[in-house]
């Protein structure tokens, strides 16, 4: 039986069921992934790794790099899903993860989309982000997108990234004539070769025809495992939606004026150099809104030039926040023998710390916003209709509808996307009668992945409304079962990443596998019906519904299946899912009267 968590969030239940041979594959890996509370302070950079660092930019250019004429571009990307990418303790513990379930053999092919510079520089799969390469860290950088000049279709984030410094071409949407322009002018003091004086720039900016396409970004986010199991088919969804036929791409939508609407673009300047603007032209919004957010410290994401010239990430991470350091109330009020870590002793240095801590905070605040709008724009109420209401219960339904024409809601990773409906009924004194999706202890609704519904300390909610898929996996001796991660367990002593047995091409899955979707399809509705028993009632109506569709980045129990390597930034299992459940946006809220003995009324909105 699996218990619940305790106050560290640490799942007792979980057995030693990865090999011995796996945890020797990644012990290197584990011991620099493995963070006490009491973070070290960084040991001295020699001058070999200070040049390390300049040949490697002169390879993979940072996005800090391009921010000096891109700032408006820069700040939207800072605070994206694709600068979060890689930054994510959940995305790194859940790689760290697979590979163990592995014992290796997925190798990077679910890191290569996350941090394609650092597959290019051939760093260790599995890492601490503490220990990468500053631009690995970056994630969807700039270059990843701007630096690819082949059209290279559904690889599933295998990208050879053009190599070279600043001055190297850039690829683009629409061409060079702007930069040569800005080149040949004297008003923008520029330099576009190596060694001279003036404003560094790139030499040119290339045409790439795909970039501008959807089939751009299905080069990430249309995912077929190496044995054919279609893991993330946002793309395929896309190709056969009404919004393809129409015309709109997938930027039109994620590039926009308003997240999730094919709205038009803004219009303004590509650059800023100096204080000089570049001509108008048609602006994409980077900011790539999603239903990720945020777990980690402010100080370390977003991105911040400020924040990394001020501190290391180690020694961010050591600033509590909560505690209000850097502010007039924390430092007056603060004890003389308050005792502080050895970076943050100055309050001169706390206060500037909090100036950037504000402009980060703020910058998540914005991008929360714009993730309520994408997913509003993707989720709403229909009708709620009343089916009965008399002394046999209560009867009603409620439908959900996807109001995008682009995709499936969720889509992408959509067995591991949390929407659901929290419903709750309660007499006219205020009395709950019925309840569902509330969630249990750990932040989990009551399904069979609940760890408490699991241990039979909390039952099955057996009208819980969710949209969650499931990954369905056959068992040895015959039947189905429902898995957290797409791994199927084998009784095999050295389980390895095997092909299918069978043509995938035939199937559309591998045979001991499969993934039961439950999104919503373009333009299309679900209904949830309840039912309350007669038994449940007080006898003290009219009775009312509150219905609220909630959305959440993951479910808990994903975090309690991929704790065991640990997570990144000194994070426990308890502290991430704190974070995730915190994170739950209430999309849409509404409120019904169901009567009591009226049947048949459809209810007012």
């Amino acid at each position: 039986m699996r218990e619940g968590w305790g106050e560290a969030g640490v799942g007792r239940s979980l057995r030693g069921r990865v090999t011995v041979g796996a945890f020797l594959l990644l012990a290197v890996a584990l011991v620099g992934l493995a963070q006490e509370e009491g973070v070290e302070p960084e040991a001295p950079v020699s001058a070999d790794e200070e040049h390390e660092k300049l040949f490697l930019e002169n390879r993979f250019p940072s996005a800090t790099t391009c921010r000096n004429c891109h700032p408006t571009q820069y700040r939207q990307w800072s605070v994206s899903p694709h600068s979060y990418a890689q930054m994510s303790p959940v995305f790194n513990a859940m790689h760290g993860s697979i590979l163990l379930l592995t014992n290796g053999t997925n190798g990077d092919f679910c890191i290569r989309c996350h941090t394609p510079v650092g597959m290019n520089l051939e760093e260790p799969e599995f890492m601490s982000n503490i220990d990468r390469h500053p631009t690995s860290r970056e994630g969807v950088t700039c270059i990843v997108c701007h630096r690819l000049n082949k059209a290279y279709g559904k690889l599933s984030g295998r990208l050879a990234i053009v190599e070279g410094d600043l001055f190297e071409p850039v690829y683009g949407p629409t061409g060079g004539d702007e930069v040569q322009r800005v080149i040949e002018s004297s008003e923008f003091r520029v330099n576009a070769e190596r060694g001279k004086p003036g404003r560094a720039i790139h030499q040119d900016a290339e045409k790439f025809f795909t970039l501008s396409t959807s089939g751009f970004c299905a080069t990430c986010h249309d995912v077929n495992l190496v044995n054919g199991f279609r893991l993330e088919e946002a793309f395929s969804e896309f190709k056969t939606s009404p919004a393809a036929k129409e015309g709109i791409s997938c930027q039109d939508c994620h590039m926009g004026k308003e997240p999730g609407v094919a709205s038009g673009y803004a219009e303004g300047p590509a650059a800023t150099i100096g204080s000089r603007p570049t001509a108008p032209r048609k602006l994409t919004d980077h900011m790539f809104i999603g239903p990720d957010y945020s777990v980690i410290h402010p100080g370390i994401f977003p991105h911040n030039t400020d924040a990394a010239e001020m501190a290391t990430i180690r020694e961010w991470l050591t600033f509590d926040v909560e505690a209000g350091w850097g502010t007039d109330a924390f430092e007056r009020e603060r004890p003389d023998d308050y005792v502080f870590p050895e970076r943050w002793k100055s309050a001169d240095d706390r206060y500037d710390a909090r100036d950037i801590l504000s402009d980060n905070l703020a910058l998540l605040d914005e991008a929360n916003v714009a993730r309520k709008k994408v997913l509003q724009a993707g989720y709403q109420f229909g009708e709620i209709i009343v089916e009965s209401a008399d002394k046999r219960g209560l009867e009603f339904r409620v439908e959900v509808r996807n109001a995008t024409s682009g995709h499936g809601v969720p889509t992408g990773f959509d067995a591991e996307r949390l929407v659901f409906l929290q419903t709750t009924v309660v007499d006219r004194d205020g009395n709950v009668v019925f309840e569902s999706g509330d969630l249990d202890p750990n932040g989990d609704v009551r399904d069979r992945h609940s760890i408490y519904v699991h241990n039979g300390e909390l039952p099955l909610d057996k009208q819980l409304f969710s949209l969650q898929s499931r990954f369905v996996a056959n068992m040895v001796r015959g039947g189905e079962r429902e898995q957290v991660l797409a791994i199927n367990r084998s009784p095999d002593p050295l389980p390895f990443l095997r092909p299918s047995t069978s043509s995938t091409i035939l199937t559309g899955r591998p045979r001991g596998v499969r993934k039961h979707k439950q999104n919503i399809e373009p333009l299309g509705h679900r209904w949830a019906k309840y039912k309350v028993p007669a038994a449940a009632l007080t006898g003290r109506g009219p009775y009312k519904a509150n219905v609220r569709l909630i959305a959440g980045m993951i479910p808990v129990n994903l975090i309690d299946q991929i704790k065991e390597v640990g997570f990144d930034y000194g994070m426990s299992a308890r502290e991430v899912a704190d974070r995730v459940v915190a994170g739950h946006l209430v999309l849409w809220e509404r409120e019904v009267e169901l009567g009591a003995a009226e049947a048949g009324r459809e209810a007012s909105p």
